[in-house]
């Protein structure tokens, strides 16, 4: 018996319903699924609905070529039906089956091994590359295994891709006008030009200071930070660990770019509920260990004028500036502050103090901290950091990978309310927060020395002298009877200025702060990524750090030693700054470095 033609025999409306309307259907539901996901993604940052954006012109292709073969096909069927040819009809649906199993096999194949080279095609925006992190699309998983340039991961703080460099050459710009190093060029010509180190020697065998800088101009990703998030979630996952997280100063001031709210916002209260929300055991604030840092340092300041040492006594807060200073003068290693920086005073107080009073095993604690530099990530290898035997911080991040963290864990960071850091290592002063900003230790340290030396409390406690984003700024102050020079740079060109003043006698100094990134912390390397026409014509330092001295400025605790938390460490643990205990526990060592070699 012949299957009944519906073609052939039903009448125009109901063949219409039974054929149109599902059809009609299907599409309707695909719309709405564009629709509900954009929405959805809108959430994250408008950003974001931009590179969902980019893929719609790849689906559109998919849409064109599924719906021509579908509506040439039904044309053929409708076709042989009617000429009552039901043969030929089964050989076109069976063709179309298989021309539409190849279709979906073409367009699986394009996804897997040129989803990269399109998405570059389509745009350049770096942005692009954190949304695929978020979405856990962290490689390229079928990349040819005889990539023509080699990866260079010998750096603990980046990984060097020329595969994905587009010779712009801004991270050389960066590297010679603004840090001075030059440890990259443009190297050969014509079509085998690339960027390398000198004799494309691994990064870790030049003089690179690991400031990053590099990876905040790169505009596709070809230099980036070493991402070392896996090592926290498997921490996080681990129940026999303690995980404890602390921000530096500037990460509140800029966490929030990286979710489209306005540069210089300052997200602190979000930034410890989005900590807390990952899953850390304890959320504590590193600007605690930034007050710790001026007892000690500025301990050490009056040691020196008052007992003699090398002058100037130069700050060591900045990883980036001492590997600088190792490198190329280490004739100054000597006037470095011994003081370890913040990060590293917090990781030795937990894992000895913190400790001691929760009675933890240093091994099972885990300590992570969320930095606006790469260099952090080098530092926490560098010899004398490991007050107990253990490191004192086991892991580093970047804000970018805190971020990207925040997105992978599916948290609405700007619908978070603000909470508070956990007690302990939670208060900190006005003093600690603007060590973000170029001139903050200095002030920092000015407003504790002053009232130590003068036994008076200060009528302001601002040093607006230091404030501001000038390369290099200098100042003098009376303390009772005693003058004090002292002089701020940031940018490691401007320090080599400074430095080359020094070394000539044209300038003389008791103290000055050298930061590695041009305006301080706040324009680290590790900070969010903000295209080219904002970095060239915004004045990013300037509303970064803005942000920290608003909190500063409203604050009451404005000065590092009227912290009482830090009164209280003093009092049960260290006994006083410079104590043998506060050296063992808080001071390191320096050595000088050739400019070529391991490094």
């Amino acid at each position: 018996m012949n299957p009944k033609n519906k073609l052939a025999e039903m009448s125009i409306r109901p063949l219409l319903y039974t054929m149109a309307v599902p059809l009609m259907l299907s599409l309707l539901i695909q719309s709405l699924y564009n629709i509900v996901d954009s929405i959805f993604v809108a959430r994250l940052s408008e950003t974001a609905l931009t590179a969902a954006s980019l893929v719609y012109a790849i689906q559109f292709l998919m849409i064109a070529i599924g719906v021509g073969t579908a509506v040439g096909l039904n044309a053929l069927l409708s076709r042989k039906l009617g000429q009552k040819k039901p043969e030929e009809a089964c050989r076109a649906a069976t063709t179309g089956l298989f021309l539409m199993l190849g279709t979906s096999l073409v367009f699986t194949l394009v996804g897997l091994l040129f989803s990269n080279r399109i998405a570059a095609a389509l745009t350049n925006d770096p942005e692009l590359q954190q949304l695929c992190r978020e979405y856990g699309v962290d490689m390229n998983r079928f990349t040819k295994k005889d990539q023509s340039y080699h990866t260079d991961a010998s750096m603990p703080h980046l990984v060097r891709d020329n595969s994905k460099c587009i010779l712009c050459r801004r991270c050389v710009a960066v590297c010679q006008k603004n840090q001075y190093a030059g440890v990259i060029e443009t190297c050969e010509r014509g079509y085998d030009t690339h960027i390398a180190c000198a004799f494309d020697m691994p990064l870790s065998e030049t003089a690179c200071v690991a400031c990053g800088q590099c990876t905040a101009v790169c505009p596709t990703a070809a230099l980036r930070e070493r991402d070392d998030t896996d090592k926290v979630w498997a921490a996080l996952n681990d129940p026999t660990k303690t995980v404890i997280v602390g921000p530096a100063p500037s990460v509140r001031a800029q966490l929030g770019e990286c979710f489209g709210m306005p540069i210089g916002t300052n997200v602190e209260g979000k930034l410890v509920a989005a900590l807390r929300r990952l899953g850390f055991d304890q959320v504590f604030d590193v600007d605690t260990a930034a007050d710790v840092t001026i007892m000690e340092e500025g301990t050490e300041l009056l040691h020196r004028l008052k007992e003699g040492g090398p002058l100037p006594l130069i700050t060591s807060c900045s990883p980036g500036w001492i590997k600088f200073c190792e490198h190329y003068y280490p004739e100054f290693v000597d006037n470095l502050s011994s003081c370890k920086s913040p990060q590293q005073m917090f990781g030795a107080l937990i894992k000895t103090y913190y400790a001691q009073k929760a009675g933890l095993d240093p091994k099972n604690i885990v300590v992570v901290s969320v930095m606006p530099c790469t260099a952090k990530k080098f530092e926490i290898g560098r010899d004398g950091q490991s007050a107990v035997g253990l490191p004192d911080v086991d892991v580093s991040i970047t804000t970018r990978e805190l971020a990207d963290m925040i997105r992978r864990a599916g948290i609405m960071f700007p619908e978070l309310p603000d909470e508070e850091f956990d007690p302990i290592f939670g208060i900190a002063s006005g003093a600690g927060h603007i060590f973000g900003a170029t001139g903050g230790v200095m002030e920092a340290a000015l407003r504790t020395v002053a009232e130590i030396v003068t036994g008076k409390e200060l009528a302001r406690p601002e040093f607006q002298e230091v404030r501001g984003i000038a390369g290099i700024k200098e100042a003098e102050y009376d303390l009772a009877g005693t003058k004090v020079r002292v002089a701020v740079t940031s940018g490691l060109a401007n320090a080599a200025k400074l430095l080359d003043r020094i070394k000539s006698g044209e300038a003389e100094y008791h103290f000055v702060e050298v930061m590695a990134c041009p305006g301080g912390c706040v324009n680290g390397g590790g900070q969010p990524h903000q295209s080219g026409d904002v970095r060239n014509f915004t004045d990013l330092r300037s509303l970064r750090a803005a942000a920290l001295y608003s909190e500063d400025e409203a604050m009451t605790l404005r000065k590092s030693h009227e912290n009482p938390v830090v009164k209280e460490l003093y009092a049960e643990y260290l006994g006083e700054p410079g104590s043998h205990l506060a050296h063992h526990i808080l001071h390191t060592h320096y050595v000088k470095r050739g400019l070529y070699g391991k490094n």
